[in-house]
């Protein structure tokens, strides 16, 4: 399993034609020259691509976060008509491929004139779409005792302070678990991206990635190597150190 990366890692610091000659880890040669050629190679720096990822990443966790949390405390903490059925068809929505709603979603965009912008990769996070994160929430909420809102609610709390100053504090390892997968599903998200950004210059960096890949010349693999290592970096990193929320989040119920 870890061959591949391993692998991807060492070419990246072979010189182009040395790569597919050498399906070894061993590392003859020691050449950043891939770095400096992909890190330049395009029209912006790919430092420009990796803030263009990191505004919709972020974007998408904030959205998720709010958005998904006060969806999930609705559906715990309130009583409204329909509330389990509601709740069945959100989770029906986790089944729904991303493939049958893109068309409509397009036109919705399109009319809107938010082709080519941030928006289409931003704005449905804002809106709770992500049922998964609602469904672990609401999950997460169900195994904090109800008492704590009794008595916030006894002292006048109502329900926005008792979310904010009660629920949410709790919720760290389910908010934690939440902003590990948005930003590791956003990061590497390619068919999104691919649709609704058509201008280079808002390209994110798995875009960026292939535009190295030319259908009708050479490619430079040594420069997709190295700027595919620089972009799975973040990934990395977010997870190393955010693994502890992550295993918090799954396994715990929220109860101390």
């Amino acid at each position: 399993m870890l061959y591949p990366v391993l692998w991807m890692v060492v070419s990246s610091l072979r010189p182009s034609d040395q790569i597919f000659g050498d399906p070894t880890l061993v590392l003859k040669t020691f050449d950043i020259k891939n770095y400096v050629n992909g890190w330049t190679a395009l029209t912006q720096p790919y430092g420009y691509y990796l803030i263009n990822s990191m505004l919709v990443v972020l974007g998408a966790i904030v959205g998720n976060l709010v958005a998904c949390s006060l969806a999930a405390y609705a559906f715990a903490r309130l009583n409204f008509r329909g509330k389990r059925w509601w709740f069945g068809i959100m989770l029906v929505t986790i089944m729904v491929p991303i493939h049958v709603i893109i068309v409509p979603q397009y036109i919705m965009f399109s009319q809107l004139g938010w082709v080519n912008t941030f928006w289409p990769l931003i704005l449905p996070k804002l809106l709770a779409t992500d049922a998964f994160f609602v469904f672990l929430m609401v999950q997460f909420m169900r195994g904090i005792p109800r008492e704590l809102d009794e008595a916030a609610r006894i002292d006048g709390a109502g329900h926005l302070r008792i979310f904010l100053q009660i629920i949410l504090p709790l919720m760290v390892p389910a908010l934690g678990t939440t902003t590990i997968f948005t930003f590791i599903w956003t990061w590497n998200d390619f068919f999104s991206q691919l649709i609704y950004l058509t201008d280079p210059d808002k390209y994110t960096s798995s875009l960026a990635l292939r535009s190295f890949v030319d259908s009708q010349g050479s490619t430079d693999w040594g420069a997709v190597f190295a700027m595919s290592v620089v972009s799975l970096l973040p990934v990395f990193l977010v997870f190393l150190f955010g693994q502890r929320f992550l295993l918090r989040g799954i396994a715990t119920t929220g109860g101390k």
